[in-house]
């Protein structure tokens, strides 16, 4: 029996994903367990798996399409299936036969020149197809679209590449001294990158934020992670480095100064009893901020090795959107780039980010040099004050300072 097959809901808060990649075409042979499209939320991409066998009867969107979560994507079935009740009533998937003409009922003989259009009069091209030829100077003139319908796809795209079929401008421009000076490749932009802008420009003008910058003595804290690297086994320890001792530091440190651990709405500050610590991640896709839940309750070892797993799930593409969420601070590090002070842009309705900085030579006053490690704190003047969010900062440097001890006290409560 033909089943449909719907979009997942990744997340109890989303509400549709973006249709990827087909790979499968209409009539291909289909087992259970193998991958009918991927799909992708704002954040994350992820493959649909057919859960039965048969064939793949019919795709109901096309790549790059946003659709609604639960919504049926395509029919999985046995051939010459009737399937008119598996289709959603507002696609119309035939034409009653009496409104047809006899001229429409007779198949047109397409010229040498007729492309697939859409109804609007555009070329039918998938948005990866799209971007192939756009970046390659494909001639589009030429594609045979091989999809659903006529439509160009990539790999149509790769054919023209692969035969040396490019516009005239762009065989022109080949035999011309300098004229690629001026070549470009316009890239669109991709779901998660539209979102990152958004976010980060609606920060920046709904805030009042303000950056604050000092550092410490990161002495005992390289120290203790040179231990590690040394005995950490022995002492049954995993691989931390000096990104975990700051998230540690910062889960310690925030719950003395609950004005920064707080969500900034509409007329009120909500302040969380739980540090929930945005991590921000770079990734292949762009920027992500998985959440480490309930940091101010794990161990050192404990807190590394959650981190490790959040950034792995995150570069692999497969995290739940619900780890993407519920942050109450966020912590981000470009310290191993080599910059030594920055301004970051708080992720709302957070009230607070810390920046993390390289480790450059400082001279104490007696004249004995020293690693200082910068930290950059933004934080929104909406929900507090320069002071109260200097001596956080001042908290923050006194712990790491002085780690060793921070850390035996620690385990002495």
């Amino acid at each position: 029996m033909a089943q449909s097959i719907i979009m997942p809901r990744q997340g109890i808060s989303v509400e549709s994903c973006i249709l990827g990649e087909w790979k499968k075409d209409e009539g291909d042979p289909v087992k259970a367990g193998e991958v009918l499209f991927t799909y992708e939320t704002d954040k994350a991409a992820f493959e649909e798996e057919s859960p039965v066998d048969g064939v793949l009867l019919k795709r109901l969107y096309e790549e790059g399409d946003e659709v609604p979560c639960l919504q049926a994507v395509c029919v999985v079935g046995e051939p010459g299936e009737d399937i008119s009740e598996l289709l959603p009533g507002d696609r119309e998937q035939t034409e009653p036969a009496e409104s047809k003409t006899d001229e429409t009922k007779r198949p047109a003989e397409p010229g040498p020149e007729t492309k697939p259009v859409s109804g609007s009069g555009e070329m039918k091209i998938s948005p990866r197809a799209k971007k192939l030829a756009a970046g390659s100077h494909a001639d589009l003139a030429q594609a045979t679209g091989s999809g659903p319908e006529g439509r160009i796809i990539e790999r149509d795209v790769a054919a023209l590449i692969r035969a040396g079929k490019k516009t005239n401008a762009a065989q022109s421009a080949a035999g011309v001294p300098g004229a690629d000076v001026h070549a470009y490749t316009d890239i669109p932009l991709s779901n998660m990158r539209k979102i990152i802008g958004n976010t980060m420009h609606d920060s920046l003008a709904n805030m009042a934020q303000l950056t604050l910058h000092a550092s410490f003595d990161a002495t005992q804290a390289l120290a203790f992670r040179k231990t590690v690297k040394e005995r950490g086994e022995e002492l049954g320890l995993g691989n931390i480095t000096i990104n975990d001792i700051l998230l540690y530091a910062v889960s310690r440190i925030l719950p003395r100064h609950p004005d920064l651990n707080a969500h900034c709405l509409d007329g009120h500050i909500r302040l969380f009893a739980s540090v929930n610590l945005g991590i921000a991640t770079d990734t292949d896709r762009g920027l992500m901020v998985p959440t480490l839940f309930g940091a101010e309750g794990m161990g050192l070892n404990e807190l590394s090795l959650g981190v490790k797993e959040l950034i792995a799930a995150a570069r692999s593409g497969q995290i739940s959107p619900d780890r993407l969420m519920g942050g109450t601070f966020t912590v981000t590090n470009l310290g191993a780039l080599g910059v030594e002070a920055f301004t970051p842009v708080i992720n709302p309705p957070q009230v607070a980010i810390l920046g993390v900085c390289a480790i450059k030579t400082a001279i104490k006053e007696d004249g004995t040099p020293y690693p200082a490690m910068g930290l950059s704190l933004t934080f929104d003047h909406r929900a507090t004050d320069g002071a109260p969010a200097a001596r956080f900062l001042q908290d923050l440097c006194r712990y790491l300072n002085e780690f060793n001890l921070s850390l035996a006290m620690e385990s002495a409560r």
